[in-house]
C-alpha cells in the first residue's frame, strides 16, 4: 500500500502532534479550573504549617458561619449590631453581612428590627430538641457512674427530671454482693429520695410547694418528711452542701446522697445518686461522699453543656439581690 510522498508524512505528522499537544493543554486548564472551583466553593484552605488532621477537613468559610452563631448566643438578649459580629468575628462588614444573611435564610440567626441587631432564630431551637432527643445520656454517663460505684462503693445512678420527678434511666451496681431493687423507668416521689430532694432544691418555694400539693408527701418510713415546712428547711441545706441526703426516708436501712445536674438553659436536667446499707456514717464521710457525687453531677453538666452547680448558684444568688 502507498503512503504517499516523505513530505506528505512528514505533514501530517505536525498535524496529528499539534492536535495532541491542544488536547492535552485543553484538558489541563479545565483540571486546574475545576479544582480551583472546587477550592472557591468551599472556601479558601488553611495556610501550610497549619494543615493538621483536623484543619485539613475545615471549610474555612462554614467555621466562620459557626463562629458567627456561636458569638450571637454568647451575645445579649437583645442582640449584636452588624458592627458588633463583625469586630468580634475579625472580618469585614460586607463578609459578616453576607454570613449573617445566608444563616437568617436558614432560620438560624434572626435580624431584628430597628437594627438590625442579630438573635439566635427558630432553627436553633428546633435542632437543640432534636439533639436533645438523641443524645444518649444513659450510654455517656456510663462510664461516670462505673467510676462512682468503685470509688464510694455504693450503687450509682442517674435521673432525669420529668416535672419535678426523678426518672432513673442508668444504674451501675457496686462492689460487693449487695444489690438494690432500683427498677429504672420510672417516677419516684421527690420528697422521700436524695435525687428528688436534689431537683426540688433548684426549683423556688412556690414551685416545691405546688408540687407537694400535687403529688402529696406520702410516708415511707418512720423517717420521711411530711411537712411541707420541714421539706423547705431541709432543701435549704440541700442548696447549702450542694448535694442531698435520703437518711432511711424512702425505705428503712437504705443511705443515699444525691446531686442535681443542668441542662444547656442552665434549668435543672436530673440529678446524680449513690445508694448503700444505713451504716454508722461520720458527718466528714457523708461529706465525702456527697462531695464525690457532686462533682460526678457536674461533670453530666459539662456534658449536656450547663454549668457546674457552684457556677448556676453564683449566677442565681446575684440574680436575686
Amino acid at each position: 500500500m502507498a503512503f504517499g510522498s516523505t513530505e506528505h508524512q512528514m505533514r501530517m505528522v505536525e498535524r496529528v502532534t499539534s492536535v495532541r499537544m491542544n488536547d492535552t493543554a485543553q484538558r489541563g486548564a479545565t483540571a486546574h479550573h475545576g479544582e480551583s472551583g472546587r477550592q472557591d466553593e468551599a472556601g479558601s484552605q488553611d495556610e501550610p504549617g497549619n494543615q493538621d488532621e483536623a484543619g485539613r477537613y475545615t471549610v474555612r468559610s462554614v467555621a466562620r458561619a459557626m463562629r458567627l452563631v456561636q458569638i450571637v448566643a454568647d451575645g445579649p438578649p437583645e442582640g449584636l449590631t452588624l458592627s458588633d459580629l463583625a469586630r468580634a468575628l475579625g472580618t469585614s462588614k460586607s463578609t459578616t453581612l453576607a454570613l449573617a444573611r445566608t444563616l437568617t435564610s436558614f432560620g438560624m440567626l434572626r435580624d431584628g428590627r430597628p437594627g438590625p441587631r442579630y438573635t439566635l432564630g427558630t432553627a436553633v431551637i428546633r435542632l437543640g430538641d432534636i439533639a436533645r432527643g438523641q443524645l444518649p445520656l444513659g450510654d455517656l454517663s456510663r462510664p461516670l457512674l462505673t467510676e462512682l460505684a468503685d470509688l464510694t462503693k455504693m450503687t450509682s445512678r442517674l435521673a432525669i427530671c420529668d416535672d419535678g420527678y426523678p426518672v432513673f434511666i442508668e444504674r451501675v451496681d457496686g462492689p460487693g454482693s449487695v444489690r438494690f431493687h432500683t427498677p429504672l423507668g420510672q417516677r419516684e416521689m421527690p420528697h422521700a429520695s436524695a435525687a428528688g430532694k436534689a431537683i426540688l432544691a433548684t426549683m423556688t418555694e412556690q414551685q416545691v410547694r405546688d408540687l407537694c400539693a400535687q403529688a402529696g408527701l406520702r410516708r415511707r418510713t418512720g423517717h420521711t418528711i411530711t411537712d411541707v415546712g420541714t421539706l423547705i428547711k431541709n432543701l435549704a441545706q440541700v442548696r447549702s452542701n450542694g448535694f442531698a441526703i435520703d437518711d432511711e426516708e424512702d425505705a428503712e436501712g437504705i443511705f443515699c446522697l444525691g446531686a442535681s445536674f443542668f441542662g444547656h438553659d442552665s434549668a435543672v436536667a436530673g440529678a446524680v445518686s449513690v445508694t448503700g446499707i444505713k451504716g454508722d456514717l461520720p458527718a466528714w464521710r457523708i461529706n465525702e461522699l456527697g462531695q464525690a457525687v457532686r462533682r460526678a453531677a457536674d461533670r453530666v453538666s459539662e456534658i449536656l453543656g450547663g454549668p457546674r452547680y457552684a457556677d448556676r448558684d453564683r449566677t442565681e444568688r446575684r440574680a436575686h439581690e
